[in-house]
Parts: C-alpha cells; structure tokens; sequence
C-alpha cells in the first residue's frame, strides 16, 4: 500500500508548495531536497541534452559525459537546433529532456497551449549579458537610419525567439508596435541570409551570427539589447524527466555551472572550442566569447517576476492571445532544493 499511496502524496505535496509563497525559497531546509531524492527514484537509462546551431560549450567540452558514465547513463545530443522554439517543439514531443533558451520561447509554448499544465520547466536562469551580442542591423548604406525608421519596412527575424522580445522593445521605444512592420519569419540562418540577400530591409540578429556578420558586411546597428534582454535566458526541462530524474538534473548542472565559470575567466579558451565547433573566424570567435555569459543562476522571486513581466508585454501588445501565468512552469521549491547543486547561487 505504501508504494501506491507514495506517488499520490508527492504530487499533493508538489502542487501544494508550488503554489505557495515564492518566499519559500530562501526558509527550506536540507532535509527537503533530501525528501525528494529519497521518493523519487531515478528511471532514465539515457538523458537527451539539447544544442542549438548557435554552439555549446558544454557539448565541445563533453564536461558531462564522465559523471554521467560513471551513473550508468548515456548522453545523447540532440540537434542542432536553429533556435528556442525549435528546441521545445522537440521537449513537448519527448526527445529531448534538458535545453537552454532565451526568454521568449518558453512564453509562447506556454500561451499556445491553454488549459495545459506546460511540460517546459525553468530549471535556472542564464547570467545576462550586456547586450551587445545582439542588434538589429541594416546595411551601412541603407535609408534607415534609426528604429523609427523601420515603420512599413521587413525585417527578418525568428518569430519566438528573444530576436521579437527585442524588436517589440525597440519598437515601443519609439511609439510604434510590432504590427507597424512586415514580419519575415524565418530561422536565424534563414533571417540572416535574406537580409544579406536584400530580401528584408533589417535583421534581428544574435551571435555568433551577427559577429560574423559584422566582420564581413558593413553594417549598422540601429538598437542593440542593452537594458532589453536582461534575464539572459534559461535552462529548461521536461517535467516528467524532472521530476523522475532530480539528481541526473543536479549532475548536469552542477557540470555545466564549471564550465560556465572556466569559459567567463578564460574567454580565449573559450573562443577555441567555438574556431572548432563552428568553424569561426578566430577573431570573430574571440568577440562571441567576449560578448557571451555562460554562468547559470537560481531562480529567484525577483527572476521569476521579471519574466512574467515579459509574458505581460506580449500580452500587453498583443502579440500573445492570451495572459498567462509563469509560475505554472515553476517547480515546487523542494524539488529546486533536490536539482539545484551547492555550485549555482
């Protein structure tokens, strides 16, 4: 009886504390992670990591592999994927179990399916960057000399990604909305190709595409995220994988906080693996490495409020159908007391 009844108490439990007071996150004790460890048995023999085409250093550096060998379990990567959107299309599908994203894309899956408990979690948050690893560009010869200029005009740019959360920013800064342009929707490849091409009068784009870019075209950038993409993104995970595997999420972590750590001191080692992984110019390897943060970060009140903030904008503007609640893909805080290692503060 006592294993039937044990599943039955932790989700009682789990949707009890996950509504609760945010507050709660600073006043448990060890004895809670400890408690969920100790209910929740470990059932993957394979954990699928996602990667996206814009590189991974976690993956170059293969720093998970040994602890997890070590378990028993196999690693397998899954991608590359071109953006966010594409990685949690493959979440909500089952392939794949642990990703990192921008801020948007977690947003958009969660307001396309209403009614539905998400199956994307926030598992940390990413340290944010200074925004000068992203921008919206045109060419250094064009008409459009400042975002105001942009009204009417087509620009490229995954739909979904953080590349709208920064148009739609930008926009508003100068009395006009998303729905002032013509939209072309395409992967960041895709978008960077097209304004290459003159297919788009502007692009939204990021690194190491935007780097490469501007190393080879002359360009000008009308708005770059400073003080607009400031949550810098997170690591996202399936909620069943997570609630089944907390120390496998621990472990995977904890390596990827190490690596985060090293890549920041050494943004020359860094810019390495991104010469051999993505077959980057040295020099433009080396700006992509400066201009990244790969620290992860708790999931704190503070956070949590800050995204919802986003959620609420896209709302505001229109852009979502719906308003939508963040907190329903935030776990109970004594499961982040079982997956978040002593490394990641």
């Amino acid at each position: 009886m006592n294993k039937l009844y044990q599943p039955q108490r932790r989700t009682v439990l789990k949707r009890v504390i996950q509504y609760s007071a945010l507050g709660l996150f600073t006043l448990l004790s060890p004895f809670a992670g400890s408690l969920v460890q100790s209910t929740q048995a470990q059932t993957a023999k394979v954990i699928n990591l996602a990667y996206q085409s814009s590189g991974d250093i976690v993956k170059s550096k293969k720093a998970v592999e040994p602890r997890f060998k070590a378990l028993g379990i196999t690693v397998n990567w899954v991608g590359p994927f071109a953006a966010g959107p594409q990685l949690i299309k493959a979440l909500n599908e089952g392939k794949v179990d642990i990703g990192n994203v921008g801020e948007t894309p977690p947003i958009f899956d969660q307001a396309a399916r209403p009614g539905i408990i998400p199956e994307v979690v926030y598992l940390t948050g990413r340290t944010p960057s200074d925004g000068t690893n992203q921008g919206i560009v045109v060419k250094a010869n064009s008409s459009i000399k400042k975002v105001a200029d942009l009204k009417g005009k087509r620009i490229a740019f995954q739909v979904g990604s953080n590349a709208q959360y920064l148009l739609a920013k930008a926009l508003k800064e100068v009395g006009l909305k998303i729905s002032d342009i013509q939209i072309v929707a395409l992967t960041p490849p895709e978008a960077r190709d097209a304004f290459i091409q003159d297919k788009a009068d502007a692009w939204v784009g990021s690194d190491p595409l935007l780097a490469a870019v501007e190393k080879t075209i002359p360009i000008r950038n009308l708005r770059n995220a400073a003080r607009i993409n400031t949550l810098g993104g997170f690591y996202i995970g399936r909620r069943q994988f997570v609630a089944q595997n907390p120390q496998l999420v621990r472990v995977f972590l904890e390596e990827a906080q190490k690596v985060g750590e090293q890549a920041e001191k050494n943004p020359s080692d860094a810019a390495k693996i991104l010469v051999d992984e993505l077959k980057l110019d040295p020099s433009v390897a080396l700006k992509v490495a400066s201009r990244r943060t790969y620290r992860l970060r708790r999931l704190t009140p503070a956070i949590i409020a800050e995204q919802q903030g986003v959620a609420d904008f896209y709302f505001q503007e229109k852009i979502t159908s719906r308003k939508i609640d963040i907190k329903q893909g935030i776990l109970a805080p004594i499961e982040y007391q079982a997956i978040i290692p002593d490394n990641i503060k």
